[in-house]
């Protein structure tokens, strides 16, 4: 006779068969893709320990228990993540939106008002673009990145969403930028120095895009050096340039504001206490 599997005994397997692996928050993984599994929520499960999996409903969530133990983020196996309350698609061609950043979109709606414009560096899945578009409705937004297929996840979201319209996505490289001048840049851009690559979590390092994490050099800076000698031609006077850091990168990226001659310079942690954005405005003199 086949063993029957309910939703309470299955999410306890999975639990400890993803500590075996090394996972951390294995519960909590479990029971987000069991939901979706299933085509319920968290509560929907809690009330359901007792209901039996069908047979197509196991093979469903075996495969997404597989790609998990293989370090296959949750979010690649869903397609989907949250983001600023926004469901956002994302994909192995764009680094998965974290909460950290809504630091940096909060942050911009500080310094963002009206019919400003607005250039996002290096959009990824377009989050921090769909996200300003949704708060800011009379904004001029354009958003950018060197990968097309980013900017193809990007636009789903901008449509998901409906701000498809306000948002000019185009591809550019991070070191050539043009156009403008704008009211606010922004950019969460890559910051992995070289040699710590190796030493990220499997998560990050074997499926999030390479492209989107190494900074490039060997402190992890050479974006930041790109777009703070940026601002001063694409900045109008009194705009500000706001980007996200990394751990430890907070003075190093404020110093080269201020040597760019960005003023007003400030640094705003996230909630966990870490720095993580760096601000500085173009004065208006120049």
């Amino acid at each position: 006779m086949a063993e029957t599997w309910t939703v309470l005994k299955i999410l306890q397997w999975t639990a400890g068969y993803f500590k075996e692996k090394g996972i951390e928050g294995g519960r909590l993984d479990a029971e987000v893709l069991l939901a979706n599994a299933l085509g319920l929520d968290r509560v929907g499960l809690y009330l359901n320990f007792d209901r039996p999996l069908s047979a197509d409903e196991q093979a469903v969530f075996r495969q997404q228990v597989s790609r998990r133990a293989r370090r296959e983020p949750v979010q690649y196996i869903l397609g989907e993540t949250e983001f600023w309350s926004l469901a956002l698609r994302v994909s192995p061609d764009v680094l998965i939106p974290r909460a950290d950043t809504e630091v940096l979109v909060e942050e911009a709606l500080k310094k963002g008002a009206g019919a400003c414009s607005l250039l996002d560096v290096g959009t990824g899945s377009g989050a921090i673009a769909v996200a300003l578009a949704s708060e800011l409705p009379e904004a001029r937004i354009e958003a950018v990145d060197l990968s097309s297929a980013a900017l193809a996840v990007a636009s789903d979201n901008a449509r998901r969403h409906g701000v498809d319209g306000r948002i000019v996505f185009r591809e550019a490289d991070l070191y050539g930028l043009n156009g403008g001048p704008f009211d606010l840049i922004l950019s969460n851009p890559p910051y992995i120095p070289t040699g710590d690559m190796a030493d990220l979590m499997p998560e990050v390092r074997d499926f999030e895009p390479q492209l989107a994490l190494r900074g490039g050099d060997d402190d992890g800076l050479a974006a930041y050096r790109s777009l703070a000698a940026a601002s001063a031609r694409l900045l109008h006077p009194g705009g500000w340039l706001l980007v996200e850091v990394g751990i430890g990168q907070a003075d190093a990226v404020r110093r080269l504001f201020e040597q760019a001659g960005l003023s007003e310079l400030y640094v705003r942690d996230d909630y966990a206490g870490v720095p993580r954005v760096v601000g500085g405005r173009k004065p208006v003199s120049i």
